[in-house]
């Protein structure tokens, strides 16, 4: 007996362009991965600690801003957790720190919207820098930058000071 494989919807990624055109590769990755966790998870919504767990997966240079790799197996033992059940006070809700409200651009279905919210502003830490494409570095800043957001929830469960992973990462920054 088959039974019918069921239709995955396509989640666009919130950009200004509505395509990840303005994504690194690794960035690209890692939302598409986000997507991926999120469909399998039965979430709603791809939410900051989605974005935050394919990041750490995908992309050399953000496992690099962690303090070594006695914090960065924290932060993956924590996310793992939370994808197997113990983040359930998560599932079925919408993550909202305030930064955009629910309820806006077609773009932005299918994301949170605070993860809406860290993708936009990762692609204007691209800007600023004179960048035309985001790169992990830039979410995992904005990701951080954002206090109400889960992936610092998840960051803060895991010992990880987020003040210092954002002095790091702009260290890193500078780097590359």
């Amino acid at each position: 007996m088959q039974f019918p494989v069921p239709r995955v919807p396509q989640q666009p990624v919130p950009t200004r362009a509505g395509t990840d055109a303005g994504l690194t590769e690794e960035l690209a990755s890692a939302v598409a991965g986000a997507r991926r966790r999120a469909l399998r998870d039965g979430d709603r919504q791809i939410d900051t600690a989605h974005l935050l767990h394919s990041l750490i997966e995908s992309d050399p240079e953000v496992r690099m801003a962690f303090a070594g790799a006695g914090q960065l197996a924290r932060v993956l033992g924590y996310l793992v957790q939370r994808s197997i059940g113990y983040g359930l006070r998560w599932q079925a809700t919408v993550e909202d720190s305030g930064t955009l409200p629910v309820a806006g651009d077609p773009d932005q279905a299918g994301w949170s919207p605070s993860a809406a919210a860290a993708m936009e502003d990762a692609l204007a830490r691209a800007g600023r820098r004179g960048e035309t494409r985001a790169a992990g570095l830039d979410l995992l800043a904005a990701l951080a930058a954002d206090r109400d957001c889960r992936a610092v929830d998840v960051l803060e469960h895991a010992g990880v000071d987020t003040a210092r992973l954002a002095g790091r990462i702009g260290e890193l920054s500078q780097q590359v």
